[in-house]
């Protein structure tokens, strides 16, 4: 059964009052909730349908009442036209490799091609430790629902907010986290490569009271971390610490993975530790940065 008879039921159940979800969705047509959520995706996305998650009734209505479903047939034929065209798209290399897959995906969306679930997950960040950080920082908050404090830019701008992110996803080479600011019920995705720093606070949320539909989380990008060994003031009472893979080695000394050394400092200025014993590289990339910043402050050098 094609998705778009899915969407249109879905359409139908939004016009009759009913704030479906991908549970809904999921029981009607026998299907995944994995699959059932790609299906709303795409008409966010690809119909620009302007969904709105309810929170109370945990599930989706039209933000516009006005807006209709557009009307769409292909045949066979037709169909395999796009596939081909996609298939082609998906090959091509030019200097805007962006633009070509996003038409090469907008076009298998059209022909009617199921996503397979491994290339929904967080793609493999070759060249870019960065993202690969906040990615691992992000999966843990998801995992244990923390509320993430951003600086973040937008339009330009640097802000800062507080986020309840619910899952990594991956939208035309482009990644993000989605979202629900605290106290909202609109779901929103932030772009991995516009945050420039992150901190998880120690608070919790509910997931439930923020969205109904129960999304799968993403893995972690493939890729060995360095290791730093460092003593803490106290043991930690679970395998990370502030987002980070931590194993314990020894009294109050622990194992910290991390992907992106500049990231990680910023947390170890921000956090309480006592000994920075491994890598000697970090360590005196850290003490470098240190003696910067306080030259600075005596105002020996100028910022």
């Amino acid at each position: 059964m094609s998705n778009m008879h899915r969407i249109h039921w879905f359409d139908q159940m939004i016009r009759e009052g009913h704030y479906p979800n991908s549970k809904d969705m999921a029981l009607q047509f026998e299907i995944s909730r994995r699959q059932a959520q790609r299906d709303i995706e795409y008409l966010t996305v690809s119909l620009r349908a302007p969904l709105l998650y309810i929170a109370k009734y945990r599930g989706y209505c039209y933000e516009d009442a006005t807006y209709v479903l557009p009307h769409l047939y292909i045949t066979e034929e037709e169909k395999s036209v796009l596939k081909f065209l996609a298939r082609k798209y998906g090959q091509y290399s030019s200097d805007y490799p962006a633009g070509v897959q996003r038409v090469a995906h907008l076009l298998g969306k059209f022909a009617g091609e199921e996503e397979d679930g491994a290339e929904r997950r967080l793609p493999f960040f070759e060249a870019d430790p960065h993202l690969i950080q906040i990615s691992g920082q992000l999966s843990f908050a998801i995992a244990h629902r923390k509320i993430v404090h951003l600086h973040y830019r937008h339009e330009g701008e640097e802000i800062q907010l507080d986020i309840c992110p619910t899952k990594l996803v991956s939208k035309y080479n482009a990644d993000y986290v989605a979202a629900f600011a605290p106290g909202s019920e609109r779901l929103r995705l932030f772009r991995l490569d516009e945050i420039i720093s992150l901190q998880i606070t120690s608070r919790v949320f509910v997931e439930d009271e923020l969205n109904g539909d129960i999304y799968e989380q993403s893995g972690t990008p493939a890729l060995k971390p360095f290791t730093a060994r460092v003593k803490l003031h106290s043991e930690l009472r679970e395998d990370s610490w502030y987002g980070y893979s931590a194993r314990p080695v020894g009294e109050l000394l622990y194992d910290i993975d991390f992907y992106d050394a500049d990231t990680f400092m910023q947390q170890l200025l921000l956090a309480p530790w006592r000994r920075l014993d491994s890598p000697k590289w970090l360590k005196a990339k850290f003490k470098d940065q240190c003696v910067k910043v306080l030259k600075h402050l005596d105002g020996e050098e100028e910022i």
